[in-house]
């Protein structure tokens, strides 16, 4: 028996095909690399954007004919196109799939696998087997392609987003805001290490809130997330930890003095600012200013020098006229970050925005907009990074492409060299020889 497992969209859907693939292993099920060679299909989908809803929808149209000559196989929609609601209009919309299952969960595929009768004993046998020559709980057994050669894993923190932000999707469909025990969180991190996984990245949509709706909360008013920072960073194996994403009123200066003095904890944060004209910013409901955001960015850069920061923008958004997009521009210009990612609007059902305003902005000037913050980020990202021309830096190895290793600074800058050596999972000192505003290229330091 072999799955089959597409997933889109962010790092929480990658965390959660992880899980299930390890699930469906331990029920005797082995990974097959096309849909048409598997008996069970699992589409985990995102419908932050328009764009990434409609290749869900193209994906699952492919499958339909697949269902009609081959009426056995398991067919299972997963992730947000499902959300936590009803998913009655989906069954009608969708009558060839069999399984519809919300985000990071699931558990109806494998009661609907288990009812089906296709559970392997022996093979279940052997993971549980794996798992305690391991020293770790069978849950938490990566997926067999995986075991030993993963160097960097995603572990979510904080499920689901309560801030509703006036054009996200996300509450509506990841539910309110939960944050996961700390106990369970470290758990889940020493098991990872114990696989081989060097580098976590904590998850969170806003990743700064975590543990604030836990009845512990933090220890003498201290904040959760620095806390369990604090207690990561002891894991024996463990030699990176990232979190991401940060919201800007939630950033305090304890986080801040936390990366700076843990060793461990990289020096890069993602805090999208999503615009810089302070009205668009009202209408977005994110809660601060302009000058909010580049008073935060001085801090970041005071406390922890040569610290890379990324943020999100979102362009066209209703309402958005020719003088509020400068004011984007004037910002990224202004600031000179290390990364952006940078998105046309798009309306998303539910969403207050969607309710409220007119998407007005034609596409053409959506698209006009984005180009011309893709072209001044270009620029700016190859400046940072020709600065590292033959400077010596830190890449934490993740795996080979075409002949080269590649592999991430603390930084979160792409790396590749070549090395005829064994070097996954080792933190490799290697001298930056080429920059682009993408990656950059270097030769290993002996």
């Amino acid at each position: 028996m072999k799955y089959h497992l597409w997933t889109i969209g962010c790092a929480m859907n990658v965390s959660d095909s992880r899980r299930l693939a390890s699930a469906l292993e331990r029920l005797g099920y082995d990974p097959a690399p096309a849909a048409e060679e598997a008996d069970v299909i699992v589409l985990n989908t995102c419908v932050v954007r328009q764009q990434a809803e409609d290749k869900v929808y193209g994906r699952l149209s492919s499958l339909r004919p697949l269902k009609a000559r081959r009426p056995e196989v398991v067919i299972a929609l997963m992730g947000c196109l499902v959300g936590n609601r009803d998913a009655a209009p989906l069954r009608e919309r969708f009558p060839w799939v069999d399984v519809f299952a919300p985000p990071s969960q699931p558990g109806p595929l494998l009661d609907f696998l288990a009812e089906q009768g296709q559970v392997d004993a022996g093979r279940a046998l052997e993971a549980a087997e794996a798992a305690r020559c391991l020293g770790i709980d069978e849950e938490l057994l990566l997926p067999l392609e995986e075991r030993g050669r993963l160097v960097t894993a995603q572990v979510p923190v904080v499920l689901g987003c309560s801030h509703a932000c006036s054009y996200c999707v996300i509450p509506y469909r990841r539910g309110p805001e939960r944050s996961r025990p700390p106990e369970e969180i470290l758990q889940e991190a020493r098991a990872l290490a114990a696989q081989g996984v060097k580098e976590v990245t904590l998850l969170g949509q806003i990743v700064d809130r975590y543990g604030h709706d836990l009845e512990e909360g933090g220890r003498g008013g201290r904040a959760p997330l620095v806390e369990l920072l604090e207690r990561l960073h002891e894991i024996e194996g463990l030699q990176r930890i990232r979190f991401l994403t940060s919201h800007p009123n939630w950033m305090s200066d304890e986080l801040l003095e936390a990366v700076a003095a843990l060793p461990k904890v990289c020096e890069h944060l993602e805090v999208p600012v999503q615009a810089g004209d302070d009205e668009v910013l009202a209408r977005m409901r994110r809660g601060y200013r302009a000058d909010d955001y580049r008073r935060l960015v001085e801090r970041i850069r005071a406390r922890i020098p040569g610290a890379s920061i990324a943020t999100d923008v979102i362009v066209g958004f209703p309402g958005e006229t020719a003088a509020q997009f400068q004011r984007t521009y004037d910002l990224l210009a202004g600031l000179r970050l290390d990364k952006a990612h940078i998105a046309r609007y798009s309306p998303r059902p539910q969403t207050l925005a969607m309710r409220q305003y007119a998407d007005d902005v034609p596409p053409a000037e959506k698209e006009r907009r984005r180009k011309a913050l893709d072209e001044l980020q270009t620029a700016i990202v190859a400046e940072i990074n020709a600065r590292l021309l033959g400077q010596t830096v830190e890449v934490l190895v993740e795996g080979k492409k075409k002949g080269r290793w590649w592999g991430r600074t603390r930084t979160d800058r792409l790396v590749f060299f070549e090395d005829e050596r064994e070097r996954l999972g080792e933190l490799a000192q290697v001298r930056i020889t080429w920059t682009g505003p993408w990656s950059l290229i270097g030769e290993v330091q002996r």
